[in-house]
């Protein structure tokens, strides 16, 4: 396993020969809230991950025991004038957006707080594994603002409208087992195995192909909220990719010959 620090508060892991990554916030002394410093790291690192093409799946995680993280960072915020805010708003939005296009997929590994921007970042992956800890919700408008790290408009897609409404209006916590029943997670596990499986899981992912899995991704993202005639472009588009790729003709190689493929990635 190899280590990269992005500033003092956000690491990368690379394990399984580089093939998943681990995108870890690591301000423990703040239960992970996101502030300016730590935006701009998230932002670098996401960066660093979505130029490595041997990376084919990275896992969001945290270190702190009690939290996932617990959205922005309001100590910081208190002292802010509203010129300072402006500053920051595309610091911050800048982290989210880079979680939500990497370009590969992407698992959050969830336990304890995940509140606000933190379930935002949560949302912003293709996958949430949640362990019996875990308390999400997007209490912004109880602090006099909305979700801005794209709360209002990835909610609705994972729960639909009316559910995200009541969820976002009300600024009410939901914990783990409810959140499981409503979709606000996708995977629930035992007290302290959110981290385990969630890794276990995109090593189960980098297995495939990485043409595939970006192809796969993009065409995902990109057919939301479109026609059905529209989507069907969009996914054939992302087929075209794939089916003149290395990795296409590895594939039915390897499964002819009754043999695991070894992946050229291109």
């Amino acid at each position: 396993m190899s280590e990269e620090r992005f500033g003092e508060f956000v690491l990368v892991r690379r394990q399984e020969q580089g093939r998943v990554a681990e995108l870890v916030l690591d301000r423990p002394k703040a239960m992970n809230a996101v502030s300016t410093e730590m935006a701009r790291s998230l932002t670098g690192a996401c960066t660093a991950l979505g130029e490595d093409r041997d990376v084919r799946a990275v896992v969001l995680t945290s270190t702190h025991e009690r939290a996932f993280c617990v959205g922005a960072d309001l100590k910081e915020r208190n002292s802010f004038s509203d010129a300072d805010l402006l500053r920051q708003r595309p610091v911050t939005r800048a982290a989210y957006t880079g979680v939500l296009e990497l370009p590969v997929p992407t698992v959050a590994a969830v336990h304890g707080f995940a509140l606000g921007g933190g379930f935002e970042l949560a949302l912003a992956c293709d996958v949430i594994v949640a362990d019996r800890t875990a308390v999400v919700g997007l209490p912004e408008v109880s602090v006099g603002v909305i979700p801005g790290g794209g709360g209002t408009q990835l909610l609705p897609r994972r729960v639909g409208a009316a559910r995200a409404a009541e969820l976002i209006f009300s600024a009410r916590r939901v914990e783990a087992v409810e959140a499981s029943e409503l979709g606000l997670v996708d995977q629930l596990v035992d007290e302290g195995r959110d981290r385990e499986e969630a890794l276990a899981l995109a090593g189960r992912i980098a297995g495939n192909s990485p043409v595939g899995l970006r192809a796969a991704k993009r065409a995902l993202r990109l057919g939301q909220g479109l026609d059905l005639r529209a989507g069907l472009e969009v996914e054939d588009a992302a087929w075209r990719t794939t089916a003149f790729s290395g990795d296409r003709a590895e594939g039915v190689a390897a499964f002819n010959e009754r043999r695991k493929p070894q992946w050229p990635g291109e």
